[in-house]
């Protein structure tokens, strides 16, 4: 893991003009430590990430624009522009984006762990299945659908 450099992450780009294309989601690294992992997200509406646990990391959204449904360890909740979202580890976290307009906002997840790695596995996947057999290599893990 790298040590932070000082410097600026332009606006609108991620870390060495990279970004990832992850379940219809845009990700684009803006910081990364081995304390800190942090990239902005743009969430079309309609989209989401089903509820999950990161085993080892806290999770924070920053919401830039938008709004985002949740579901935090078990409990409905709703999150708009300027407010932050605190995902402690091991609570299971799902995030819903069913406000019709696209959603953007800055996430970070502390330690840094191996989240961007599974970034990088599951960019352009398209395999719901696989998605989820990759994140479990990466301590993080999907939960089962509700019946």
């Amino acid at each position: 893991m790298t040590v932070m450099e000082a410097g600026v992450t332009p606006a609108g780009e991620g870390i060495d003009g990279v970004v990832w294309s992850i379940l219809g989601q845009t990700y684009k690294p803006k910081q990364e430590s081995e304390s800190c992992f942090t990239f902005e997200t743009l969430f079309p509406a309609g989209t989401f990430v089903p509820p999950h646990i990161h085993l080892a990391q806290d999770e924070f959204i920053y919401i830039l624009d938008g709004a985002f449904d949740l579901v935090l360890d078990g409990q409905q909740k709703h999150g708009a522009t300027g407010d932050l979202i605190r995902m402690p580890m091991g609570i299971s976290h799902g995030i819903f984006n069913n406000s019709g307009k696209d959603v953007r906002a800055l996430f970070w997840v502390s330690p840094s762990r191996t989240l961007r790695a599974l970034f990088e596995k599951i960019n352009n996947v398209n395999d719901p299945d696989e998605v989820v057999r990759l994140a479990a290599q990466h301590e993080v893990e999907f939960l089962p659908p509700p019946d």
